[in-house]
């Protein structure tokens, strides 16, 4: 019989600034062994362009994985592999540091609607991986699969990983992740399975829902709901429904050393990272370009 994952804890996404002024709200940013092997989720979401349009302007990253999900608005973004472009509502850019990159995301202003709203999780790199050469992966929404369960209670798009026989765009990332969009309607539930061994956290987009079968509880919006060891999570709903992201992967396991957007297995190579930045040689493949 199938053991349903219980929350360990519930956590409330905090205001912070970052980049060169944004104001988000991190919902985590720390290592823990709960969360392995993902480091980082931020929640840009704001009316006001005065919190947002300074943006995110050229700087480096190593070791990681950045996955940044548009719901509302428009991002651009520039590397320095030349990929460039713009990001919309219902875009995912999938950026595989790997041995270095260097690149800007910044936000585009639109007079008539002022709502930037997304996501950017980190995802880290096993030791054997990070120094790989560094990718990149525009996906536009129409090439992320929606699906529906329970006779439409249930929908969920597909950023990474498999539901029901059906696969996201990304695939073949060394820790298995797994990224779901999903929507469940009043008076209803989700089952999805897990493998055990992997971690699972979920984020509360809005409503409120039960996050597992001892309905303790129903979690709001802004919420990170980290799970504990099972092979499924069950979500249900009471008179409203909720939207989540849902996100598990393989941990890695491995010693984390993390200074700003460079995160590595130790303090030397950490040194090597910035030395390397400060002089010139830190990228591998590619140009820099500040424009």
């Amino acid at each position: 019989m199938k053991e349903v994952r219980k929350v360990r804890l519930t956590l409330k996404s905090r205001p912070t600034l970052e980049g060169a002024g944004v104001h988000l709200k991190r919902a985590f940013g720390y290592d823990d062994p709960w969360l392995d092997p993902f480091l980082l989720l931020d929640d840009f979401h704001s009316n006001n362009p005065d919190h947002y349009m300074a943006g995110f302007p050229w700087h480096p990253h190593r070791g990681i994985e950045t996955i940044t999900y548009m719901l509302h608005g428009k991002v651009e973004h520039g590397d320095s592999m030349g990929n460039g472009g713009v990001i919309e509502s219902g875009d995912v850019q999938w950026m595989t540091a790997g041995n270095g990159i260097i690149h800007s995301e910044m936000p585009k202003h639109n007079e008539n609607d002022t709502l930037l709203w997304g996501f950017q999780l980190w995802a880290n790199l096993p030791s054997s991986h990070k120094m790989m050469d560094p990718r990149y992966r525009g996906i536009t929404k129409d090439q992320i699969p929606e699906v529906e369960l329970n006779g439409g209670d249930v929908k969920i798009k597909i950023i990474c990983g498999e539901v029901q026989g059906i696969k996201g765009p990304v695939q073949d990332i060394v820790t298995e992740p797994k990224y779901l969009d999903v929507t469940i309607k009043p008076n209803s539930e989700f089952r999805h399975s897990i493998p055990r061994g992997h971690n699972a956290f979920a984020y509360v987009v809005g409503g409120k829902g039960y996050f597992d079968d001892e309905k303790k509880q129903l979690i709001s919006n802004e919420n990170l709901v980290i799970y504990r060891e099972g092979d499924e999570i069950l979500i249900s709903t009471a008179e409203e429904k909720v939207r989540f992201l849902l996100v598990s992967g393989k941990p890695i396991r491995e010693p984390v050393a993390w200074r700003g957007p460079i995160v590595m297995n130790t303090e030397e190579e950490l040194r090597i990272a910035f030395e390397e930045y400060r002089n010139g040689t830190f990228l591998k493949h590619g140009k820099e370009i500040y424009t």
